[in-house]
């Protein structure tokens, strides 16, 4: 079982990794205007608003409830499996720490960040959806949808041909910039990493990779530990 420098490193770096996810977020969204693309390492990270009503990654959009349920019972496993850990093994710590704290940073968007999600086909078939604040009477024939949150950029959209939905979404900033090369086939000039991400993204991603690293460490070296004994 673990003790309680387990419990400090799990539970420390949990918290920090989910403050630093929230107040990023904030920060992102009263500091950077709607359109602007703020560099942060040039040619590599920008820095740009977008609201998500998917998963990881935008993802899956339009199933806020099923990601709110998700997230609970991921939470609950990985709170059980942190009990059931040894003290000895720190790096499952620092993966179900991290995986804890993406978790929470985007269920907390889920639950409090609400905005209206207009859906619609275009002219080809193909769904879109567009994020904001409706800043029109909400029994107008024509909705006036303006950034969230601070409704600028209206667009009009003829209510009867679209759908509206007020729910909660994901506040997303970091962009990888980089583009395959022109010569790769079918995919030159296309964006390597085509999604806009967070903090807690980024910290669900790198808790699954050392997690996975870990398990096959474990299984690797633990029948050695067995046979020495």
């Amino acid at each position: 079982m673990f003790d309680v420098l387990s419990q400090v490193r799990f539970w420390l770096l949990a918290g920090a990794a989910v403050a630093f996810d929230l107040w990023s977020k904030q920060w992102a969204f009263t500091t950077l205007r709607s359109n602007e693309i703020q560099p942060l390492i040039r040619g590599i990270i920008d820095l740009r608003r977008s609201l998500n009503d998917g998963a990881v990654f935008g993802s899956f959009t339009g199933h806020t409830m099923v990601f709110v349920a998700a997230s609970v019972a991921a939470l609950a496993f990985v709170v059980f499996l942190f009990a059931q850990s040894l003290r000895t093994q720190w790096s499952l710590h620092v993966a179900l720490a991290l995986i804890l704290a993406g978790a929470l940073g985007n269920l907390y968007d889920r639950a409090v960040v609400k905005a209206d999600v207009v859906s619609y086909t275009t002219s080809d078939g193909h769904p879109e959806s567009r994020i904001g604040v409706i800043v029109n009477d909400p029994n107008s024939p024509i909705i006036s949808l303006g950034d969230w949150p601070d409704r600028g950029n209206e667009q009009k959209f003829v209510r009867s041909s679209v759908s509206v939905q007020r729910q909660g979404v994901v506040r997303d900033f970091i962009k990888f910039v980089p583009r395959f090369p022109s010569w790769v086939p079918r995919m030159g000039g296309r964006d390597i990493w085509p999604w806009v991400f967070n903090v807690a993204d980024s910290a669900l991603v790198c808790g699954v990779a050392i997690l996975v690293l870990h398990t096959w460490l474990d299984r690797r070296f633990h029948p050695r530990r067995e046979s020495a004994k």
